[in-house]
């Protein structure tokens, strides 16, 4: 979820969703996924290349096709899409169940490989991704509107940087955010959305 996808940038009325009211496949992605800590390897590729994919689009697009990528990706098993080869981006250039695009196909390909090669060198994308957690991430003030969440950090461009540096293509500052965001490594939840009023509550 981008800051294309945001409703508004008037505070939300309590009890109404950051984003995803009215359509109950975005109301449980917001309610239960969106900002919650996602760790693993093959989860938060998962999550990387969906961002990827997203880019230019809204992020509900990308919802409805999810299982669609999850099988034409290989439920984003790295191992298996770093073997992917011409004829399978063919493949995937010809599956309307995914966002048919060569770059962004050919990167989540090319990002296997570069997860692959990353492991090989010791490290993993879990730890990549959760270093660029805000050391003060828990004392800022809750955003009240969108216009309060910004589109990048200089930790996403850190993140960004990072990635690129291991050979991961196609995840800039702006979508490492978003990959930060949906991964809870921040927690953009406006201050008088139903979930963060529910954990107060509770």
């Amino acid at each position: 979820m981008t800051s294309s996808d945001a409703p508004d940038t008037l505070p939300a009325p309590a009890g109404r969703r950051c984003f995803g009211d009215g359509d109950p496949l975005y109301e449980r992605y917001h309610d239960e996924e969106w900002g919650v800590p996602v760790h693993g390897e093959r989860e938060l590729f998962e999550r990387m290349t969906l961002e990827a994919f997203q880019s230019g689009l809204a992020w509900i697009t990308i919802l409805r096709r999810r299982e669609g990528f999850r099988e034409a990706f290989a439920g984003f098993d790295p191992a298996v899409v770093a073997g992917f080869d011409e004829h399978d981006v063919e493949r995937l250039m010809a599956d309307t169940g995914i966002i048919r695009n060569r770059a962004k196909i050919t990167a989540a390909v090319a990002n296997a490989r570069a997860l692959l090669e990353l492991h090989g060198r010791g490290f993993s994308l879990d730890e990549l991704f959760w270093s660029a957690a805000p050391l003060a991430a828990g004392t800022r003030p809750r955003p009240r509107t969108f216009a309060d969440v910004p589109a990048t950090t200089p930790e996403s461009a850190a993140l960004a940087k990072e990635l690129k540096r291991h050979g991961f293509r196609f995840v800039g500052p702006t979508t490492a955010y978003a990959a930060m965001q949906a991964c809870g490594i921040v927690d953009d939840h406006l201050a008088d959305c139903p979930v963060v009023l529910a954990r107060a509550a509770g």
